[in-house]
C-alpha cells in the first residue's frame, strides 16, 4: 500500500538527536532517507551514547545505543568522508537527486566543504534544505554549541518545572531536541507542499532548538506575556485548576483531573463527601482554586485510604479523569498502549531482532505498517552509490580503499 511520502528522497546529514528525529518522522511516512556518516570512527555520536545498548541473542551488547535506535528507524546508511573532494562530490551528487537535505552541523561548518545551502542550490535549485542548529543561523549565540539541558535552561522551561518551593528541574527527556525535530519535519512538509502543489521554489529552512523550545512553552509563556508575572512552579498541579494533581493512595499514586464544576461534583460523590462540592468556597472553579489549601489535606487523607486500582475503577465509572502513575514497565504493559501496539519488533542485522517505538500517526489511506531497524554504519553504501549514482563496484572498492567511503 502506498505511503504518504513515497517518492520523496531525503539526504540526512543530521546527527545527535534533533536532526535524526526529524528525518525519522519523514522516513516513517515513506520518504527514502539516506543517512550520511563519516567513515573511520563511530559515525553519529549517538551510536555510542550509552548504556544501555541493544543486545544480541546471546545477551552481548552491540554497538547500537538506545539514543541511536530511538531516532533512526526506516533509514538507509552510507559512510562518506565529506572532508575530501571526492566525498563532497558524492554528497553533491546525491543532493542533486534529492527533494530534501537536512543538516545540523554548527553554523558555517558545511560552507567549508561546499555543502551549504548556497552551494547545494547550484546543483539543485528545487531542494528543500533544512538547517537545524541550537540557536538558529543568526543572533549572538548562533555559533555557540548547546545541548538540550542548555536550551531547557535558557528558554525558561526549567523555571516552570519542579515543586513550588523547590529548585528548577529539567524535563525528564530531551524536550527541546524532540520539539525541534517535530518542528523541522512539519516545516519540511510545508516547504514541499509550497514547491510541489503551489508551484513555488525550493528554499532554506532555519530551525533553532532554542526557538522551538520557547514556542513549546505555549500557554505558560503566554501567561507571562499577558501578566508580566513569573508563572509559578506547580509540581504535579495544573495552573488555575483544582483538583488536578497527584494523590497518594495506599499502594501507589494516582493523577486526577476534576477541575470542572460538574467533574468536581462527581469526584466528591465518589469519595463520599458530596457536601464539599456544595460548599460555596469550592462550588465554582475559580473559588475552588483560590481556596484549595483549605481542602487539600482532607482530600489527600481520603484518597490515601484505598489502593490505586480501586480508585481508578471508581473514578472512571463516574467519568472522572484519572490515571495511575506508571513507570516504564507499567506503561508498556498498559492495556491501551498494548492495544495500540506502540512497540514493534523488527529484524536486526546484529541482534536478530530489535524493539522499536511505533509511530503515533494512524492514517486510513496511507498507513504506516512497515518498520525497518536503524541501519548499521555504512550498511547501504554500495547500494546507494550503485543505484543512485551509477557507480561500478570497482570504483566503489577504490573509494573504500582510499577511505573516502566505508
Amino acid at each position: 500500500m502506498a505511503r504518504a511520502l513515497d517518492g520523496i528522497k531525503v539526504l540526512d546529514l543530521g546527527r545527535i538527536l534533533s536532526g535524526p528525529y526529524a528525518t525519522q518522522l519523514l522516513a516513517d511516512l515513506g520518504a527514502e532517507v539516506v543517512k550520511v556518516e563519516r567513515p573511520g570512527g563511530s559515525g553519529d555520536e549517538m551510536r555510542a551514547y550509552g548504556p544501555p545498548f541493544l543486545k544480541n541473542a546471546q545477551g552481548e551488547e552491540t554497538a547500537e545505543s538506545a539514543f541511536y535506535i530511538a531516532c533512526n528507524r526506516n533509514k538507509k546508511a552510507i559512510c562518506v568522508d565529506m572532508a575530501t573532494p571526492q566525498g563532497q562530490d558524492i554528497i553533491r551528487g546525491l543532493a542533486a537527486q534529492s527533494d530534501v537535505l537536512l543538516e545540523n552541523f554548527k553554523v558555517g561548518d558545511l560552507a567549508r566543504y561546499g555543502l551549504d545551502y548556497a552551494s547545494i542550490r547550484q546543483v539543485n535549485p528545487a531542494i528543500v534544505y533544512c538547517s537545524l542548529t541550537g540557536f538558529g543561523q543568526t543572533g549572538p549565540y548562533a555559533t555557540k554549541p548547546g545541548q538540550d539541558l542548555v536550551f531547557q535552561a535558557l528558554s525558561g522551561a526549567m523555571s516552570l518545572t519542579g515543586e513550588l518551593c523547590g529548585p528548577p528541574i529539567r524535563i525528564g527527556m530531551a524536550f527541546g531536541d524532540i520539539m525541534a525535530g517535530m518542528t523541522a519535519a512539519y516545516a519540511i512538509l510545508a516547504a514541499l507542499y509550497h514547491r510541489d502543489a503551489q508551484g513555488g521554489a525550493g528554499q532554506h529552512i532555519d530551525i533553532g532548538i532554542l526557538d522551538a523550545t520557547v514556542a513549546a512553552l505555549s500557554h505558560r509563556a503566554m501567561a507571562f506575556l499577558l501578566s508580566g508575572d513569573q508563572p509559578m512552579r506547580l509540581g504535579n498541579m495544573t495552573a488555575a485548576s483544582f483538583p488536578a494533581q497527584d494523590f497518594a493512595c495506599s499502594d501507589g499514586a494516582i493523577m486526577l483531573q476534576a477541575s470542572q464544576d460538574a467533574h468536581f461534583a462527581r469526584f466528591c460523590a465518589v469519595i463520599g463527601r458530596p457536601e464539599i462540592a456544595a460548599d460555596a468556597r469550592y462550588k465554582l472553579r475559580r473559588d475552588r482554586f483560590r481556596n484549595r489549601h483549605e481542602i487539600l489535606g482532607t482530600l489527600q487523607s481520603i484518597i490515601a485510604e484505598r489502593p490505586v486500582a480501586e480508585w481508578v475503577e471508581r473514578f472512571q465509572a463516574a467519568n472522572v479523569m484519572c490515571a495511575p502513575i506508571n513507570d516504564m514497565a507499567m506503561a508498556f504493559d498498559d492495556p491501551q498502549i498494548r492495544h495500540r501496539e506502540m512497540v514493534v519488533e523488527v529484524p536486526h542485522p546484529t541482534a536478530d531482532t530489535a524493539k522499536l517505538i511505533r509511530s503515533p500517526v494512524r492514517m486510513s489511506e496511507t498507513p504506516i505498517n512497515d518498520y525497518a531497524a536503524p541501519p548499521l554504519m555504512g550498511q547501504h553504501t554500495d547500494e546507494i552509490l550503485g543505484d543512485r549514482l551509477g557507480m561500478k563496484a570497482v570504483d566503489i572498492e577504490r573509494l573504500r580503499k582510499e577511505r573516502i567511503v566505508a
